[in-house]
């Protein structure tokens, strides 16, 4: 029986654990999508309690304690730091085959040194541990994330926002990790949402554009475009039922924008129709400037109105959305391609079953791009996402995406988290592609030439995303 979590956990073969200790460990981290805040990471935030840096914002602790039946004063609610904890590590002791599990005692090791397991008897042991690790002069969260070996952070963000922060992490020569800002313009999008209207005069002001037609929300737009051009934004991301494929005319999408300036919700027709011509625009300028275009979808969010009115977004409410039309996404690339203007893309589905129709709308629109010359695809299969990101879904992406693709060419990992200690996914991803690459070598499916072997471990852990994102 293999003990858990030692250092060759996950490594089932001996080409797997030479390929992870002699490679994949060892390649700095490009965390090119996440959400943690660059104003806590200026500011060197200092944390209390391990409830604060793990609970503190995470909805996949917050979806497994509600799962397992926790009282909602444990998770969100006024209870205590400790007493949080406690429930907390009360339900991961019993979390059998739950990535939060493996994800927990990575942290643990990792950042504290805890080599123990966590659970109802251990938590008094834990708590005691991490809250003293972390009063510790050297445990802000620039030193978490020197200790992670984190090369670049890409934070998300919306073009009203002042980016003022990038900015004072740019020009601070003490601390050596880059931190870029992400463009999201989600908000400027969702033309049915009540918040719409208000958040477009947030976005003339900070634009300097009167805002009154769909002409004009792209003016605005091309400004921002430009200040987080300055501030080194070279992505964006979007997060998108679906993605959709309705072309307009010029005369219709400004009549659809009047009519809802009018404050008349446009229906499901006329919300594909402008949704497509935003990203078009979007993708079009994105190709100009040279930026990746990330593109989520798959996701039905905020399903619980009873608790999305309590907590609002981003809580633990969302599900898996299985109505993906892969047609529409391969007619929305395809139409970027025919005007010449289809950028470096990603595409992610919470949705697993999506894996092959990614893969093969992937390879329909490959081509050389940017003067590149390493072997790295310009449309991208991103790695499993969200309610995937476990053992199992990555297996899944992977294997599609070497079967029906390129998979020596894709650009990995990132941790899509609100928590400084979530860099260990990196490691957990880089375990698992060690895992499925040393399976087939040691299976006769791919020869033992282990110079290869490095080269493309190397490549899918670090080199391919610092040369796809120009980094």
């Amino acid at each position: 029986m293999k003990p858990f979590m030692d250092k060759d956990f996950l490594l089932n073969t001996k080409t797997a654990q030479t390929l992870f200790h002699e490679v994949a460990e060892k390649c700095p981290i490009i965390d090119y999508h996440c959400h943690i805040s660059p104003k806590e990471i200026w500011e060197d935030l200092h944390y209390d309690t391990i409830t604060q840096v793990w609970l503190g914002g995470d909805h996949y602790k917050w979806r497994l304690m509600r799962c397992a039946g926790v009282d909602e004063k444990y998770i969100t609610g006024d209870a205590s730091d400790h007493d949080k904890f406690v429930k907390w590590a009360e339900v991961l002791g019993h979390a059998i085959g739950n990535p939060l599990y493996h994800w927990s005692h990575l942290e643990l090791r990792r950042y504290f040194g805890y080599e123990g397991v966590l659970n109802a008897s251990t938590a008094e042991e834990v708590w005691n541990l991490c809250n003293a690790k972390l009063h510790q002069a050297d445990f802000g969260v620039r030193d978490l994330i020197r200790r992670s070996n984190v090369e670049t952070i890409c934070t998300t963000d919306d073009p009203v926002d002042t980016l003022e922060w990038h900015e004072k992490l740019a020009n601070d020569n003490s601390f050596k990790t880059s931190v870029r800002p992400a463009w999201r313009p989600d908000k400027a999008m969702n033309i049915e949402k009540d918040t719409w209207p208000d958040y477009l005069r947030k976005l003339s002001e900070v634009s300097g554009v009167n805002i009154s037609s769909f002409a004009d929300l792209k003016k605005a737009l091309l400004n921002r475009m430009d200040y987080f051009a300055k501030h080194n934004c070279s992505l964006s991301d979007h997060a998108l039922n679906y993605v959709m494929y309705a072309p307009a005319s010029e005369n219709e999408l400004e009549e659809i924008f009047a009519s809802r300036l009018a404050g008349n919700i446009p229906d499901e027709n006329a919300q594909a129709k402008f949704k497509t011509a935003f990203m078009t625009f979007a993708a079009q300028e994105y190709y100009s400037r040279g930026w990746v275009m990330q593109l989520h979808y798959g996701c039905h969010r905020d399903n619980n109105i009873t608790m999305f009115n309590k907590l609002g977004p981003d809580t633990g409410y969302d599900c898996v959305d299985n109505s993906a039309p892969s047609v529409q996404t391969a007619q929305f690339l395809g139409s970027l391609e025919a005007q010449g203007f289809l950028p470096k893309t990603i595409l992610y589905s919470l949705n697993g079953n999506d894996n092959a129709a990614i893969d093969t709308i992937c390879g329909c629109f490959q081509s050389s791009y940017d003067g590149m010359t390493a072997p790295v695809s310009k449309i991208q299969h991103g790695s499993a996402w969200w309610f995937e990101d476990h053992l199992a879904g990555m297996t899944s992406q992977m294997q599609s995406l070497a079967s029906l693709g390129y998979l020596a060419g894709f650009v990995g990992m990132l941790t899509d988290s609100r928590s400084f200690l979530s860099y260990p996914r990196h490691e957990y991803f880089r375990r698992i592609l060690c895992r499925i690459i040393g399976s087939w070598v040691e299976e006769g499916l791919f020869p033992d030439d282990m110079d290869t072997l490095k080269e493309i471990v190397k490549a899918i852990s670090y080199g391919n995303a610092k040369k796809y994102f120009n980094f």
